[in-house]
């Protein structure tokens, strides 16, 4: 009763003072003028671009671009410019808008104070009048000088222009209605690749006028040290690889490395029965020092690769699918695209819910197309798919997250390196949903004895409307009923199955139904080899659970593994490996020597910050490396995937 009345005596103390302590609530700050939602309709006039590359010294793009003011924006007394932020590819808001710097609005020389939206900063608000009929735009892109800044597009020797870091576009309309006539300057006697069209290339390229839409979807690379080689296939339509490089003898191609590209021309067309340009170029940088990439467009594809693509071909083939992973995207994600991951401008957000067909199919076919064309050979192919198959059949984080959830990973990460990217899981529509397809196709191969297969799918789905550009969206159940076109099964429940459930193992019926079956040895796989040897590392993925770099630096532990299980996690450093200072041999042999005696672990010096630790880890099954095993008495549905059509 004590309590009671205190509590009583105090509530009324508190009615009678609150009034007394009460504080004014501030007034909102009053909200910046809507954003006008994207109409389809044309957009009056045409904005110029102009890029200026050359400033490679300071990693500094200069951009001067003309707005016409629309007469409804002169109406309202505003016009609203957009950096775009949703950039296709990326598929999140990954526009680079804090490399925005310096900028300037004028019109008739007079400066135009600008504000930003404080809802969306992406948003330039641009007060006009009638006396305003043009805006003069000046500002510069300040590419990053090193990695861990961002994303490095200039170096002494290679530029690369993305068209979306480089402009800003009205609100209001779709991008595929506004008329841009780009041009851009680079250093002297430099070249360019690009499926932008000019009537003329030189230092200062004026390209042909197109759509908003498609010039983001055109980038450049320009290079001192460039070459062209023509892949044009049987069908006659144009296609390029257009070379740029850090240093000269990059570029030393042989005959017989660039028939394997022109024979991944040959195979796609084959496989689709079609094609959705006018013209093709891929564009591939050779390179240490421009950031890496691989980003698909509608007529041609970002990519990077070691300088010794080439010139050590018998050490590189382990990237040497990005081409076919980027070339599959003209018809799988830009031509036949999901439907929500379509937009009408590139500052609508997308949804990635069917990236498993959009990224997981392409990677499919990225391995298939580079064994059909030589650019891998079949074993190669081979021994790329038992290690994808590995790793995702011990990966951990299966055992609580499905799937389908990892498509919504870049927007949750956006691509942010992870504490425990295993337990995490990351985007595993890539290559689990490679999996996940190769399953479909050795089933719909056993279930028609091989008349059937999902070359027939990728004709059916993809081969659609040859020679046309405009997007054809799809949803999940065209994919489950052209699948049951092909081969009638229960192909919704098959993919829910695969994609929205919780499955302890990875799936692997792809391999069994194609006359193989998932096994470990002690002797390392040629792509292991030459990824460890690219990477320099060592790769104990499948035994401690780990993969160390050269000085010793674990650069990733797997959650449960022996070394997780020990007390190890990424960033540390290895000093020594059985009272010997570290070396990749070392930790190798100390491995094998534990499998020999039971009673021995691997005993580690460990140095985690300023902290110094022994490790002992008790693990005794000795060095493990995935590789495919023929099953005997089975078809090779596997083997008739991976051969040339």
């Amino acid at each position: 009763m004590m309590r009671m009345r205190f509590l009583v005596a105090l509530t009324a103390f508190s009615s009678l003072v609150a009034p007394a302590f009460a504080q004014p609530q501030p007034e909102p700050l009053p909200l910046p003028a809507a954003i006008p939602d994207p109409q389809d309709k044309p957009f009056p006039g045409a904005l110029t671009v102009a890029v200026d590359a050359t400033d490679t010294a300071h990693h500094v793009m200069s951009i001067h671009e003309t707005v016409p003011v629309p007469k409804e924006a002169v109406e309202k007394g505003e016009l609203i410019l957009l950096y775009p932020m949703w950039i296709p590819g990326d598929h999140s808001p990954t526009g680079v808008i804090e490399q925005l710097a310096s900028l300037k609005i004028q019109s008739g020389g007079k400066t135009i104070p600008w504000k930003r939206d404080t809802v969306n900063i992406a948003a330039f608000h641009i007060p006009v009048s009638a006396t305003t009929p043009t805006l003069d735009v000046h500002f510069q892109l300040l590419s990053p000088v090193t990695p861990g800044q961002g994303r490095v597009i200039m170096t002494p020797s290679i530029v690369n222009v993305q068209w979306d870091q480089v402009s800003l576009y009205p609100a209001g309309y779709f991008t595929r209605d506004i008329t841009v006539k780009p041009s851009v300057l680079v250093p002297h006697g430099w070249q360019i690749g690009s499926a932008l069209r000019a009537s003329a290339y030189g230092d200062e390229t004026h390209f042909n006028a197109t759509t908003y839409n498609t010039l983001v979807d055109s980038p450049i690379y320009a290079g001192r040290y460039f070459r062209k080689f023509d892949l044009t296939g049987p069908d006659h339509v144009p296609v390029a690889l257009n070379v740029v490089a850090d240093d000269a003898d990059s570029l030393n191609a042989t005959p017989q490395q660039i028939e394997a590209h022109k024979n991944l021309v040959k195979q796609a067309t084959a496989l689709f029965g079609s094609h959705h340009y006018d013209h093709y170029d891929f564009l591939l940088a050779l390179t240490e020092e421009l950031g890496m990439i691989g980003l698909e467009h509608h007529q041609s594809s970002e990519n990077a690769a070691a300088p010794g693509y080439f010139t050590e071909w018998d050490k590189t083939f382990p990237e040497r699918d990005l081409l076919a992973h980027e070339y599959t995207h003209s018809w799988n994600g830009k031509y036949r695209r999901p439907a929500d991951m379509w937009a009408p401008n590139f500052n609508v957000p997308q949804r990635g819910s069917l990236l498993w067909v959009y990224e997981g199919q392409t990677q499919y076919w990225g391995n298939v197309l580079a064994a059909r064309s030589g650019l891998v050979t079949q074993d190669q192919g081979f021994e790329a798919l038992a290690y994808m198959a590995a790793t995702y059949e011990n990966q951990t984080g299966r055992l609580w997250r499905p799937l389908e959830d990892t498509t919504n990973d870049p927007v949750i990460a956006q691509r942010a390196p992870l504490s425990w990217r295993d337990w995490q899981r990351s985007e595993d529509y890539y290559v689990e949903g490679q999996l996940v397809w190769l399953d479909a196709d050795t089933l719909i191969r056993k279930l028609s004895n091989g008349q059937k297969s999902l070359n027939d799918f990728a004709k059916a789905f993809f081969g659609t409307n040859n020679g046309s550009f405009i997007v054809s969206p799809y949803q999940f159940d065209e994919v489950a009923s052209t699948l049951n076109s092909i081969q009638p099964y229960d192909w919704a429940k098959f993919l829910h199955d695969r994609l929205d459930t919780i499955r302890p193992h990875a799936p692997l019926d792809g391999l069994t139904n194609g006359g193989y079956k998932l096994v470990y040895t002690d002797k390392p796989t040629s792509f292991i080899k030459a990824s460890e040897a690219v990477r320099h590392s060592v790769d104990l993925t499948f035994s401690l659970g780990m993969s160390v770099t050269r000085d010793g630096k674990t650069a990733r532990v797997h959650w449960m593994s022996p070394a997780y299980k020990a007390g190890l996690a990424s960033g540390e450093t290895i000093l020594a490996v059985n009272d010997m200072a570290y070396t990749g041999d070392r930790l190798r042999h100390a491995i094998a020597d534990a499998q020999k005696d039971p009673k021995q672990p691997i005993r580690l010096v460990v140095k985690s910050g300023e902290h110094i630790s022994t490790i002992s880890i008790p693990y005794h099954d000795g060095l493990r490396y995935p590789h495919l095993d023929r099953v005997s008495g089975t078809p090779d549905y596997l083997s008739a995937i991976y051969a040339p059509l």
